[in-house]
């Protein structure tokens, strides 16, 4: 059930933008994420933290409590990031919903930017700008956009090609056109943003692309392989649902099967992997036969055969060669530490 509102920013009138900050697990970061919140050029915000029942509730509060004169803090038992979503939306007083996770960033002039994209009569429903990485990773100093280039604009094709891909934190949409998608899938624990992207262009929202770099977006190396399993798993069933409830034309419906196979021969590459990483040899050879149907690359077709005829060596190797890519991944990470 959700709690009660525990604070709120006292404000005459209601503002143009609701900032909506999910909070879980996140003391360490989300004092640096609410000040450059506050450092903002563009001022006509009002901000809303959801507690998504973090266990950590007593060390969070503390760090919000000299914001409480200037957000709304709202509680609720842990439900995910799409429940707290929901709640803030609701919640919010602004015509524009502007998303910001509790451990990334908004460059100063994040907003100011944001909003003049809907400036003008032919302004779009749902704006989206590109992130600068930062954190635990190799990639930091890159931009989203620089490693994952959008190929055309956000229509709902090119956003199931992944020809378009956008990041929650950096992107501002209208709060009637999420009301009128159907908010965030609370069933749904990983890719909601993904699934209400889609249904909301699919009902005729517009979003635009601002190439310009205007949000930083933090990489915990240390989960990038714990959520690589979780991650295609949620994509799967995200699709699943996308062709059970939309009506799709013919182009779509292909791109979006195509882009599920693909996704559902990774999670099984990836959990054949870790099947073998525990020497559950049966689970791991129906995995891998399944991505090799796919794939169908030679070095799966001669971890299979060795599987038949040598699997105790096999898995061995899986077990050396994951103790070897960790090794690799901390030293990145301490190499970066030391920059």
């Amino acid at each position: 059930m959700q709690g009660a509102q525990e604070t709120s920013a006292p404000q005459a009138r209601a503002p143009s933008v609701s900032v909506i900050i999910p909070a879980y697990k996140c003391t360490r970061y989300i004092g640096e994420t609410l000040e450059s919140v506050f450092r903002q050029t563009y001022q006509d915000f009002e901000v809303i933290v959801i507690n998504d029942g973090s266990p950590d509730t007593e060390a969070l509060e503390a760090v919000l409590r000299p914001y409480f004169d200037r957000i709304v803090y709202l509680r609720q038992e842990n439900r995910g990031p799409a429940a707290a979503r929901n709640f803030g939306i609701r919640r919010a007083r602004g015509e524009y919903i502007a998303f910001i996770d509790s451990d990334d960033c908004w460059l100063p002039e994040y907003l100011r930017s944001q909003m003049g994209m809907f400036d003008g009569a032919s302004a779009p429903d749902m704006v989206s700008a590109d992130t600068e990485l930062f954190g635990d990773s190799p990639v930091v100093g890159k931009s989203f956009w620089e490693l994952y280039p959008p190929r055309g604009p956000a229509t709902l094709l090119n956003l199931l090609t992944r020809d378009c891909a956008i990041v929650t934190s950096c992107t501002v949409a209208r709060r009637s056109v999420l009301l009128r998608a159907g908010l965030f899938d609370e069933d749904i624990r990983g890719g909601e943003d993904l699934d209400l992207w889609l249904r909301a262009v699919h009902s005729g929202a517009r979003l635009v692309l601002q190439r310009n770099v205007l949000g930083r977006r933090r990489l915990h190396s240390e989960a990038l392989t714990v959520n690589e399993l979780r991650i295609q798993a949620d994509a799967v069933r995200v699709l699943d649902k996308l062709e059970r409830t939309l009506q799709l034309t013919p182009d779509v419906l292909g791109a979006l099967q195509r882009r599920r196979a693909h996704t559902q021969a990774s999670l099984d590459l990836e959990q054949g992997k870790r099947f073998l990483e525990d020497g559950e040899i049966d689970h791991a050879e129906g995995s891998l036969l399944r991505a090799a149907a796919y794939f169908g690359t030679l070095k799966l077709r001669l971890v299979l055969f060795g599987l038949r005829v040598a699997p105790r060596l096999v898995a061995l190797g899986a077990r050396v060669q994951r103790r070897w890519d960790l090794k690799r991944e901390v030293a990145k990470a301490s190499e970066l530490d030391g920059r």
